[in-house]
């Protein structure tokens, strides 16, 4: 969550929206979209004529839909680079140069079960011990019903935004729409968060809901911001029709960045990044429509708002909104299958990790701890516990990584369809926290830097913009922690924001590009 500010200065970053050649996207897109695209070359293929009495705003969306497919467009509004590409540990990535350490990580895990088994046996008579599987499985009825309760209740964003859109009043996103939008958050954020804390669920249960949540909660707001920025770009689009009722301003990027900024001024040959510049009604006609078609040229605003294509939203595996996402060909249930047992087998292996060495520890040095007054001594047993919780918590963080990342995600891309597999990067060869923060959690790292870091520019510094980003992220880490000790203690918060220094530090002249300090620090 620390990965918004990766690169936070870096023009690389905001790369125009390129649509990319067939020949690179023949074997991911639907055979139809092949069809079309082969015989239709740069156009968009077959499409209903436009009337020549349409409106100039109707003519503009067509023509951009038929240009965005053939040459790269700069989008107004930052976007992330979705491409159809595999995960790290996919049996079908290019990635294999450390395929067989994966697989050896399995196999020290298989033996890891099969020596506890043993032991469990010899020792009880039973091959496994049940304590921690009773605190997983406490409140599961709740926990579905209160989970699905959650997830209907995201579905009043739709009809809000399009009250919002099609107000010509004070609901106007410009207006007060945002703010409407933003007190449904907070009091939807509220109500989810609260209620495991009234029915006194067990903490299991509760940080799942909880993580579930705040997932749901990026997921509402990106689309909610997403479209509330399409909703005025279309009823700027539509007041060019009459150009007298509007100004030829050049298009405001939203959200704006200095980077962004400077390359528009020197576009349009000023200094100042608050000026303007006149530009002709078919300039700004054809920014604007290009702003409301998608990436792969197939949907424009406000043909998204539909049910299927929130639904198809929220079962995607991202949390940023985007009209339309590359495709495979067909989902292959066989490997959602595969993936679905994984989650299984990898909630069997938590389990038994936590019962065998991890509650265990826990429960000597609590007793021992009780009976020690000798701060040294005390010091000694936590120095003691530390030490031999180290390797559980790594195999259980391992685990967790891939549970998520690897296996529901991917089990979700592939029910979807979705085709950008690239949940995590290679964050084990991290030499930075910076590098590790936007490699490990991908859609977290991309929805901070665009809906908070880049939106946090457009009133503050990058420095402030950074600062912010790491209250956010703090803030939603202590919530998680909270969940777990039923108390606001600030543990996660602090953990978060002491990053801070730790990243100054690491983009300080004395450990700046020495490979050994930064890998220290990390």
């Amino acid at each position: 969550m620390r990965s918004a500010l990766a690169n936070g200065n870096d023009h690389a970053v905001l790369r125009s929206r390129a649509f990319r050649a067939a020949e690179q996207l023949d074997q991911y897109l639907p055979s139809q979209l092949n069809q079309e695209r082969q015989s239709s070359g740069p156009s968009s293929g077959p499409s209903t004529p436009i009337p020549e009495d349409a409106p100039p705003s109707v003519h503009s969306i067509s023509s951009a839909r038929k240009q965005v497919r053939a040459q790269a467009k700069t989008r107004l509004f930052y976007n992330i680079d979705y491409q159809p590409r595999l995960s790290h540990f996919d049996p079908n990535s290019d990635n294999q140069n450390f395929r067989r350490f994966f697989v050896l990580f399995w196999i020290s895990l298989a033996i890891m079960v099969i020596t506890t088994v043993l032991r469990n046996v010899k020792d009880t008579g039973y091959p496994l011990r049940m304590q921690v599987w009773l605190l997983f499985s406490a409140n599961v009825f709740q926990l579905g019903l209160c989970d699905l309760a959650m997830v209907v209740s995201t579905g009043l964003t739709l009809p809000l935004h399009k009250a919002i859109r099609s107000s010509k009043g004070w609901l106007r996103w410009s207006k007060y729409g945002i703010a409407v939008q933003s007190v449904f958050q907070f009091a939807w954020l509220t109500v989810w968060v609260a209620l495991p804390f009234m029915l006194d669920w067990t903490w299991t249960a509760q940080v799942y809901l909880t993580l579930h949540t705040l997932t749901l909660l990026m997921k509402v707001h990106s689309y909610a911001f997403y479209n509330g920025h399409l909703s005025e770009t279309e009823r700027r689009l539509s007041s060019l029709d009459r150009p007298e009722s509007d100004t030829l301003s050049a298009v405001v990027r939203y959200p704006k960045s200095p980077v962004r900024a400077v390359k528009e001024n020197n576009e349009i040959g000023v200094s100042s990044g608050r000026r303007q510049s006149t530009h002709s009604i078919s300039q700004v006609r054809s920014d604007l429509a290009t702003e409301l078609t998608s990436p792969l040229g197939q949907v424009t605003y406000p043909q998204n708002l539909t049910w299927r294509n929130y639904i198809d939203f929220l079962l995607c595996p991202t949390l940023c909104y985007e009209l339309e996402y590359p495709r495979t060909k067909k989902t292959q249930w066989t490997r959602v299958l595969v993936k679905a047992l994984a989650v299984f087998g990898c909630i069997f292996l938590l389990t038994l990790t936590s019962e065998e060495f991890i509650v265990p520890v826990l429960n000597d040095s609590a007793f021992r701890l009780h009976r020690v007054d000798n701060w040294s001594e005390k010091g000694l047993i936590l120095a003691e516990t530390i030490s031999m919780l180290l390797f559980p918590f790594m195999v259980t963080f391992l685990l967790v990584f891939l549970v998520i990342f690897e296996y529901i995600l991917g089990a979700f891309a592939e029910i979807t369809r979705f085709a950008d597999r690239r949940f995590y990067s290679d964050w084990w060869n991290s030499c930075d926290w910076l590098e590790f923060s936007r490699e490990w959690n991908i859609p977290v790292h991309h929805f901070l830097r665009r809906h908070v870091y880049f939106s946090s520019l457009t009133l503050f510094s990058n420095t402030g913009a950074m600062f912010i980003t790491f209250l956010v992220s703090s803030i939603g880490h202590e919530l998680v922690m909270g969940c777990i000790t039923k108390k606001l203690r600030g543990y996660g918060f602090l953990a978060m924001m002491l990053q801070l220094p730790i990243v100054a530090a690491q983009r300080s002249r004395f450990v700046k590009g020495r490979r050994t300090f930064n890998v220290g620090l990390l």
